[in-house]
């Protein structure tokens, strides 16, 4: 049998358009999203089986009436036996839909890996308020989370984006396996990171490939949490069993990929919205005027008539449209338009001669206010 030569792989060249720092990872927040993603997705499996289970016993018993009102009909003599017999019919023909869908259900909860929400139920609960829960015996904080993960990064990025970069199950299972310490729930954040970034970098293609290497690790470690056995001795076993998977199992971990790429997709449009309007937020402090306000809101709120006076920079324009404004109006225009900047007093106005927002309003025969572009 002819070897595979793997020796190729050692020096593994990363995409040159893909940085080698990584940016500052927020592990509790990666944390947090993660866990919502996935209580989301029992939550809908929760859904499908109680409609399913009404779906069910709603079949159920309009059968059984329709079997006895068969039943009572035939002893009766009645005309409508035909009927009731085609009715029964497609209801039994429902009925074995139903077996059949159960059936299906029942397999796919089989195969769904388990979780640290699932692997076991609490004996009781109890309600604590406004108390944060103490740390168990072992148990790290989110602070000693994000440390240990950072420092994990940093000794493992290069290695970490090679695996993301294989394509098939073989090259990746003999890295796992010459790297053992990758197989980790550090790993995995970052790969769910690096997912979120590509995608926010419309870089799509690449994305759809690490988030395939991305449920690959989840479910190594699920399997390795169902087993209660470390992570590095399920490397073999899940590469074999994905290998040769079951349909069922199959049809699982790509409906899973599938939804894990919609989330990705989802969380890199609100973060890039989210900085959108960080950006717009700060661009709008550097443009606020002496008064405090934004001189693009404050002009959008001008009537037209001023607007135009503003966009040509003609003064005898504006004095002759403040004075067709009641002096109330005209007040309360000018005023906003001194506090946001758009309409600038010269040294001796702002010097203080007078207060008084009437006063300053633009006099046809005071050339000391300027408009601002």
């Amino acid at each position: 049998m002819t070897m595979v030569d793997y020796s190729k792989w050692k020096d593994i060249e990363i995409s040159d358009d893909e940085d080698e720092t990584h940016p500052n990872i927020d592990t509790p927040s990666l944390f947090r999203w993660r866990h919502q993603a996935r209580v989301e997705r029992m939550e809908e499996q929760r859904l499908e089986n109680e409609k399913f289970q009404q779906e069910k016993e709603k079949t159920l018993k309009t059968l059984e009436e329709t079997k006895k009102k068969l039943v009572e009909s035939e002893q009766a003599g009645a005309n409508n036996l035909d009927e009731l017999k085609k009715a029964l019919a497609e209801l039994e023909k429902e009925a074995a839909n139903i077996r059949k869908k159960e059936e299906d259900l029942k397999k796919k909860e089989k195969i769904t890996p388990w979780n640290v929400d699932t692997i076991s139920k609490p004996g009781f609960t109890k309600t604590v308020v406004n108390k944060k829960p103490p740390l168990q015996q072992g148990e790290k904080s989110d602070e000693e989370k994000e440390q240990e993960m950072k420092a994990f990064v940093k000794e493992n990025e290069k290695l970490i984006k090679q695996y993301g970069m294989f394509r098939k199950y073989d090259d990746s299972k003999k890295f796992l396996s010459e790297h053992p310490h990758l197989a980790s729930e550090n790993t995995a954040n970052y790969l769910v990171i690096w997912c979120i970034n590509l995608a926010m970098d419309e870089k799509f293609d690449l994305m759809d490939h690490v988030a395939h290497q991305c449920i690959c690790m989840q479910y190594l470690l699920e399997l390795s949490k169902s087993l209660n056995i470390d992570p590095r001795a399920c490397i073999g076993s899940f590469f074999s069993k994905i290998q040769i998977a079951e349909p069922d199992y199959k049809a699982s971990f790509d409906d899973e990929l599938k939804s894990f790429k919609e989330r990705i997709r989802n969380r890199a449009k609100e973060k890039l919205d989210e900085a959108l309007k960080e950006v717009e937020e700060e661009e709008r402090q550097k443009r606020l005027g002496p008064g405090g306000l934004d001189p693009v809101e404050v002009f959008e709120s001008l009537p037209d008539v001023l607007k135009k006076c503003f966009e040509l920079q003609d003064t005898a324009m504006l004095q002759e449209a403040i004075a067709s404004l009641s002096p109330e109006e005209a007040t309360y225009h000018m005023k906003r338009c001194v506090d946001s900047g758009l309409w600038v007093p010269d040294a001796k106005k702002a010097a203080g001669e007078s207060e008084d927002p009437q006063e300053n309003t633009p006099d046809a025969e005071d050339p000391t206010y300027s408009a601002v572009d």
